[in-house]
């Protein structure tokens, strides 16, 4: 399969993930909203939340939930933005579920997800940062 994400999973493409499980990979996302900026993929590539069977959904949002509570704890952020773009037209880059968590505080002016959306993307950071702050939140 020619998928990104799938690549990412197998270790073909590097990425700094945070978490594994046997059904779900999370990674920092290499162009990120605010640091921490996280992606949680299900193992078995689907295009569309509504491709994916019952078992996968469930561990994709079970691991969602982890991962969240663990980037505010370790972070110390009082909240995040969690997002999914379900098909090309919604804002979906890469044709493969997965779900974006955006680490929050008051200082981003706590709004909505289009007005963070609407405020652009913080500076790439570089590999050595990805990988200094994946070390951080690794559990």
């Amino acid at each position: 399969m020619d998928c990104l994400f799938c690549k990412i999973i197998t270790g073909e493409i590097p990425s700094n993930k945070i978490y594994e499980d046997d059904k779900t990979f999370a990674f920092l996302d290499i162009s990120p909203i605010s640091e921490g900026h996280t992606l949680v993929i299900p193992k078995n590539h689907s295009k569309y939340v509504e491709e994916m069977n019952e078992e996968d959904a469930s561990a994709v949002f079970l691991s969602t939930i982890k991962i969240s509570k663990q980037i505010r704890e370790k972070m110390n952020r009082p909240a995040t933005t969690l997002g999914i773009h379900n098909g090309k037209e919604s804002g979906q880059e890469i044709p493969h579920v997965h779900v974006h968590i955006i680490p929050r505080e008051e200082s981003d002016g706590g709004g909505p997800i289009n007005i963070v959306l609407a405020n652009g993307k913080m500076d790439r950071p570089t590999d050595n940062e990805l990988k200094t702050l994946a070390e951080r939140l690794h559990f």
